[in-house]
């Protein structure tokens, strides 16, 4: 094994290929000091607690770690009727030197096992023992690949969750639901579940009891990326949708990210409506959406904890103005908030105390009586029913958060009432006329003194601390330079996924071909073909194929998501910097 520095709080374990990743990922639950772990196609992201533990503590223990060489447990069985009439079913079958009847039947009689689950939430990559299972990605990807199509990549095959763009091979569909939130596990294929393919027919989803541990199937798994790669709606390898939106009006409604645009039919028994923020009692105090911004997100802290489900944290992008906004309210720490990229208007019905806290721009408050006044940031207001909040453009910064004493009461998804605009959990993103509720999570007093904060306007120069690695050594040394010494443009085409940079000299790989799934972490720096880094943000894809040369450091997350188009950005490698080789 190899562990490599993937952050300042994030180590990247490289196993000797997929199998002994299961077991090594399975062997390190409960390790002290771990807050989560994010399996791969041969590795295992770490992400550990700087409070309990060290990099260099923690992957001694990791190395240290008595790993069961014969079995690989199991959590249960399903199996997954499968219509195989699928488009790429004839030409997946001519790749492999099989007719399209015997890839059918091979695999409907392998044993299949999910390893782990990738990009979005429901998605598992299922092995099986079976070499014949080795088939490349389509040449061509699509731009659209329907909910429930099963495909092959590589050695392993994958039933998409939702409608999404993909470049697997599409061998069948099934009517099967892959994720489902009221549902424990919510993904059907879990990690550790073993699965059998059937031809649809009669029988539906069987569930049988937990067996006893067995062993896993054997696979070495080939070239592989995430299903949405090399489409040409896709900017990274794991489909982290990186589109020019900052100045399209449908992102107030459906995010920033194509790829969360439409959810896919049947994911979730919920209906449409309850994903959108509780309106309660109409006697409780009530925020109204009077003039949306582009963005506009009810956020808290996030859902950490689910990456084996497919799940980021995601959460406020901004999390010191996330905590500055409920201080200054008397909330909890992790209440919920608005988050909203550039100016809107909103209107309180009853009265309460809010409070304005990240990009810093023109703040007023209307009364009913039509008197206007200004409000300082950071500091706690009065508001009484009929009063109207309007946000001018933020400038310096991006992201305003607009706290309310009580915090925002929207419905929860995995614990959190985080809008996650890749993978579509939580609330929907918030538009004219919605009514959102105002909790009871106020525990303190109001806090009147604001906490200064310097942040970037667009134009200006900001230097942000990294660790180099996982995948520095797929770069030349003259691109490892250039990531360091020359400025980086943010562009417009950036959102909660990601930041897509540009600067003058693109990052030159020394290593060519594919990178198997591996995890990533907020603040990444992943580097596609093209050279031009992608920065990810909160709700960035959970595992991704083009290597990442580095990431940002802890501190500087937050600052990272308030750098507003036409900000540069300078990358510096501490002195400090403590890593693994």
């Amino acid at each position: 094994m190899r562990i490599l520095t993937a952050s300042d709080r994030t180590l990247l374990v490289e196993a000797k290929g997929l199998d002994e990743a299961m077991r090594l990922n399975l062997a390190w639950d409960g390790v002290p000091g771990i807050v989560e772990r994010i399996p791969g196609a041969r590795t295992v992201l770490v992400r550990f607690d700087p409070l309990r533990t060290s990099a260099a503590a923690l992957a001694e223990v990791l190395s240290a770690t008595p790993v069961d060489a014969e079995h690989v447990p199991h959590t249960r069985e399903v199996t997954v009727p499968v219509h195989y009439d699928g488009e790429d079913l004839a030409e997946a079958a001519s790749l492999l030197g099989v007719s399209a009847e015997e890839l059918v039947n091979r695999h409907l009689a392998a044993d299949w096992q999910v390893a782990f689950s990738g990009f979005a939430p429901g998605f598992g990559y299922v092995v099986s023992g079976d070499p014949l299972f080795d088939v490349p990605r389509r040449s061509s990807p699509r731009t659209r690949v329907p909910a429930g199509s099963v495909a092959l990549a590589g050695a392993f095959t994958g039933v998409y969750p939702r409608e999404s763009p993909g470049g697997w091979q599409l061998i069948g569909r099934t009517d099967a639901v892959m994720w489902d939130i009221d549902r424990d596990p919510p993904a059907l294929l879990s990690p550790g579940a073993l699965v059998r393919f059937e031809r649809a027919g009669r029988e539906g989803l069987r569930f049988p009891p937990v067996a006893q541990p067995v062993s896993s199937p054997q696979a070495s798994p080939s070239s592989l990326n995430d299903p949405h790669q090399g489409s040409p709606q896709t900017e990274s390898h794991a489909g982290a949708e990186l589109r020019g939106a900052l100045s399209e009006p449908e992102a107030r409604r459906n995010g920033l990210s194509e790829v969360v645009v439409e959810r896919a039919v049947g994911e979730s028994k919920r209906s449409s409506d309850e994903s959108k923020p509780r309106s309660s009692d109409p006697q409780s105090p009530l925020v109204e959406i009077v003039r949306a911004s582009l963005q506009l997100l009810v956020q808290d802290a996030g859902r950490p904890g689910h990456a084996a489900l497919g799940v980021s944290a995601s959460g406020a992008a901004d999390r010191t103005a996330l905590r500055d906004a409920n201080r200054a309210v008397g909330n909890e720490t992790a209440a919920a908030v608005l988050e909203s990229v550039g100016g809107l208007t909103l209107r309180f019905h009853g009265d309460g105390v809010a409070a304005v806290t990240g990009a810093i721009g023109a703040i007023t408050l209307t009364d009913a009586e039509g008197l206007t006044r200004s409000i300082p940031h950071g500091v706690p207001f009065a508001t009484v029913d009929g009063d109207e909040l309007t946000l001018g453009h933020p400038s310096p910064g991006l992201r305003y958060v607009v706290g309310v004493r009580g915090g925002i009461d929207a419905a929860s998804a995995l614990g959190s009432r985080a809008s996650d605009t890749l993978a579509g959990l939580g609330p929907d993103p918030l538009a004219a006329g919605d009514l959102v509720a105002i909790g009871d999570a106020a525990r303190f007093a109001v806090d009147p003194v604001a906490t200064p904060r310097e942040l970037p306007a667009s134009g200006d120069l900001v230097e942000l601390d990294i660790t180099l690695g996982p995948r520095d050594d797929w770069f030349t040394a003259s691109a490892l330079v250039a990531l360091t010494t020359q400025e980086w443009l943010v562009t417009p085409r950036s959102d909660r996924v990601g930041i897509r940079l540009q600067g003058d000299v693109p990052l030159e790989r020394a290593t060519q071909g594919e990178l198997p799934s591996e995890g990533a972490v907020t603040g990444a720096i992943q580097v596609p073909p093209d050279g031009q880094p992608v920065l990810f943000l909160p709700d960035h894809p959970l595992t991704g194929g083009y290597p990442i040369i580095g990431a940002l450091t802890d501190r500087c997350l937050d600052l990272a998501a308030q750098l507003p188009p036409g900000a540069r950005i300078r990358f510096r490698t501490p002195r400090n910097e403590e890593g693994l080789s």
